[in-house]
């Protein structure tokens, strides 16, 4: 494993904690502001700000190398002329016997050693050019970058917004269940696309996470105030759970793909470019889906946020909850794997079960305890898959 797979094992620790957060902030504020689409969209737009911070970079670097290449030619040009001028002055004499000696050597015995060499130094010097063009191929250009985010835009709105639209009708903890299933579509999808390959110890692994997520369903839990949570989100409990699951096909679908884009360490394609295009398509071509949503009765009548502390608390939300996570996480995917990011992020039923606990004062039966222990071992196992399949020779 290297740094970029520890890093990217750090990463989804601090994507799993800004999640839970993000989740239970905006649950708080459907409480006053109940408009899924207005956060979604927003949060995905806000994407946006990664294209100018992207070319800023390219621009920085370049200036960097250039003054680098100019400064390495200004020094060669000086050892070079510094050798001219300068062994001549200090040794004549023994300038001119070396050139005698010298001549002598060429003219007896290398002569088809000067030969050869003069012969190969041309072709590694075009060799090592060849793989630097190589190198440079391998990254896409900025319209490809372009064309890949417009392509799976639509499906990163389509998983965001039915994520928030099941926490606006169940709790943190039930959404956080159901969009745990997403790694049971991450596994047999990257399957399907070539992007990952199946063996007994990520099977085991995908069935020992999806145990505990089922157990973490049958577990109970229960408040001093349960009987006004359930009357309030009883009613729409079976869309939430519907919006859940949708949400977690999604998901798996766009991990896929997004690992397919970037390659296998992320060489192809600038990630923020990347997302940053995703966010320049929602803010451009996907507002007019709220009239739609409305009209089918799954959006409410919108409206704009009537207080100034909701509106910094959205504005807030769009920028750690989405900017900042949706970036860390995509680098975790291209990093990782997307099996070893999506299981990773079912650590968030642990998290949320404790946010539960402190924030709303919640009690969780054994087997559900039980349950969020099998998602994070599941989580192991897949990191320890190659490990195991060579050791156990599955």
């Amino acid at each position: 494993m290297g740094w970029r797979y520890n890093a990217g094992l750090f990463l989804i620790a601090t994507v799993v904690i800004i999640w839970v957060t993000s989740a239970e902030v905006t649950q708080d504020i459907f409480a006053d502001y109940k408009q899924p689409f207005a956060v979604t969209y927003l949060g995905a737009s806000l994407l946006v700000v990664y294209l100018p911070i992207a070319f800023i970079k390219d621009w920085f670097c370049n200036l960097l190398k250039c003054r680098s290449s100019k400064s390495g030619k200004n020094a060669e040009c000086v050892d070079e002329f510094s050798v001219r001028i300068s062994s001549p002055l200090k040794s004549n004499g023994v300038q001119k016997n070396f050139e005698l000696e010298l001549g002598s050597v060429i003219r007896k015995d290398s002569d088809l050693d000067l030969l050869t060499l003069a012969e190969i130094k041309p072709l590694v010097a075009k060799y090592n050019d060849n793989a630097n063009v190589l190198k440079v191929e391998r990254q896409l250009t900025w319209k490809e970058i372009a064309t890949y985010g417009f392509y799976i835009a639509p499906i990163w709105f389509i998983t965001e917004y039915l994520s928030n639209a099941a926490l606006a009708r169940t709790s943190v903890a039930s959404t956080t269940v159901l969009s745990s299933t997403s790694g049971l579509f991450t596994l047999f999808i990257g399957a399907f696309m070539g992007q990952d390959s199946l063996n007994v110890a990520k099977v085991v692994a995908v069935l020992v996470s999806m145990a505990g997520v089922v157990m973490t369903t049958l577990g109970k839990t229960w408040a001093a105030d349960e009987s006004q949570l359930s009357d309030a989100n009883g009613k729409h409990s079976l869309v939430g759970d519907l919006f859940g699951i949708l949400s977690a096909m999604t998901y798996g679908l766009f991990t896929v793909l997004l690992k397919k884009f970037c390659g296998e360490e992320g060489e192809r394609v600038d990630v923020q470019k990347l997302f940053g295009y995703i966010g320049l398509f929602t803010l451009v071509a996907l507002w007019w889906l709220v009239w739609p949503l409305m009209a089918l009765g799954i959006e409410p009548k919108f409206t704009i946020p009537h207080s100034a502390k909701v509106d910094e608390v959205v504005l807030a939300n769009g920028f750690i909850g989405s900017v900042l996570s949706d970036y860390f996480w995509a680098l975790c995917v291209v990093w990782t794997t997307p099996l070893v990011a999506t299981l990773g992020m079912s650590l968030t039923i642990p998290l949320a079960m404790v946010a539960d606990m402190v924030i709303h004062g919640r009690h969780y039966s054994a087997i559900y305890i039980l349950g969020s222990a099998q998602v994070f071992a599941g989580f192991v196992i897949a990191n320890l898959s190659d490990w195991l399949t060579k050791k156990l020779g599955l």
